[in-house]
């Protein structure tokens, strides 16, 4: 079978790196792809927007493409997946309807509500200063969120009431029209990942992310400096309530909005410090940097499941099979990044990186005749998989140290809740 990708980052190279590990696969395409994914075997960038549908549903046509995967948030809160099933294309997303979980945290947070979900109490305000007045009278510390896409990094966890002031001001001066201010939550956030045709759901899984730019969790939020899986706190007795209480709420609540959900339901949930799962947000696709840290522990093949998703025949599949082990993946970061930073600089070192048993995948990067340079904020999503977190975590750094390109940034703490506890998986 034919598979197209949709997206450009770390994710959809680790998407189609997946793929082709199929017999099955004959080929896969990327759109827009990047500097890897143009140098796999079997796989092609095809250098259309991700917000072309009329041209990917046209090649996707003439191409007997078998199906469609959608890496990125933006194209499906457009309705990619509206505009292709229309034109009969089989495709692995939800709807724009379905999507509004990520595009609208106002809109996921009624829904949440209305579902009796736990997740933290919250307002939402369109008026500058009633926002502030809400800050001033609830006190710090205290969450600012911009109500629409971000990238991962339009959210504010205010220390003080100052500091949140700041942020509502900046939201609403950047055009934001709705903000949205939740109590603080406190514990250890974890990302687990489910695949729905609708009406099965099966998690994939639980992965932790490191969204801080600085080591210790400190820093500007970004869309991710790096990920482990599977992540011990997400105990067998936990996962069974997050199911219970989260996963299995949520799809029924969007079904009695009308809304038919197939693809990723990722809940990015807070572990309480008495041990409560309680939702931070929802995302309507893969994860960044987590899928490059599941991806390489599947066995069952990837594209049986999003098949089955998109064809609803998800419960038809026998249970998810997963190898011994664990992952950990490490971002390389433009220097400047989440704020300003170059583009253009080469990179060397991968082939070494990757001779010593990483995978590199390739998030913001493209190719310059022989040579590999930096394109985006993060660049590089360098995975290593190993019997327990102390050894996969050291390949994924021992890996790093091949790498090299002007100004590169990563944080030296990935993984440092686990690497000292004991963390072998059966």
């Amino acid at each position: 079978m034919k598979v197209l990708v949709v997206g450009n980052g770390a994710r959809e190279h680790a998407l189609a790196w997946k793929l082709l590990q199929s017999q099955s696969i004959r080929q896969v395409v990327c759109i827009p792809g990047n500097g890897a994914t143009a140098a796999l075997e079997r796989c092609q960038n095809l250098a259309l927007s991700v917000d072309d549908f009329e041209g990917i549903g046209r090649f996707a046509q003439v191409h007997n493409i078998s199906l469609v995967v959608v890496g990125p948030e933006v194209p499906l809160a457009l309705g990619i997946t509206n505009y292709l099933q229309s034109q009969h294309v089989k495709v692995f997303g939800p709807t724009k309807e379905g999507a509004q979980i990520e595009a609208s945290k106002s809109w996921a947070k009624a829904l949440m509500d209305e579902a009796g979900i736990p997740t933290a109490r919250s307002a939402v305000f369109t008026e500058l200063e009633a926002a502030k007045a809400y800050v001033t009278e609830q006190g710090a510390p205290i969450v600012v969120k911009a109500d629409g896409l971000a990238a991962g990094k339009g959210v504010t966890v205010a220390a003080s009431v100052e500091e949140a002031l700041a942020a509502i001001q900046d939201l609403f001066q950047s055009k934001v029209k709705t903000v949205v201010i939740e109590e603080c939550l406190t514990g250890q956030e974890v990302s687990v990942l489910a695949l729905t045709d609708g009406l099965t759901i099966r998690p994939l899984l639980p992965a932790q992310d490191h969204k801080r730019i600085g080591e210790g969790d400190t820093g500007a939020n970004t869309g991710g400096m790096g990920a482990y899986c599977p992540a011990p706190i997400m105990t067998p007795e936990l996962s069974k309530r997050v199911h219970q209480e989260i996963l299995e709420p949520t799809i029924a609540a969007l079904k009695t909005r009308g809304i038919d959900y197939r693809g990723v339901l990722y809940a990015g949930l807070m572990i309480t410090p008495e041990g409560d799962p309680k939702v931070l947000e929802f995302n309507c696709r893969f994860g960044d940097p987590e899928t490059q840290a599941i991806l390489p522990l599947l066995e069952t093949p990837l594209e049986d499941l999003l098949v089955a998703c998109s064809q609803r025949k998800l419960a038809q599949q026998p249970p998810i099979v997963w190898k011994s082990g664990v992952a950990a993946c490490v971002v390389v970061a433009a220097g400047g990044y989440p704020e300003t930073y170059k583009k253009g600089q080469e990179i060397t070192g991968i082939e070494q990186a990757e001779a010593m048993g990483a995978t590199v995948f390739h998030a913001g990067t493209s190719r310059r005749q022989q040579q590999v340079v930096t394109d985006g904020g993060r660049v590089l999503g360098v995975t290593a998989v190993g019997e327990n977190f102390d050894n996969a975590i050291a390949l994924a750094y021992a890996a790093i140290n091949c790498i090299q390109f002007e100004g590169m940034y990563y944080r030296r703490d990935i993984g440092y809740r686990v690497t000292t506890a004991s963390s072998t998986r059966e």
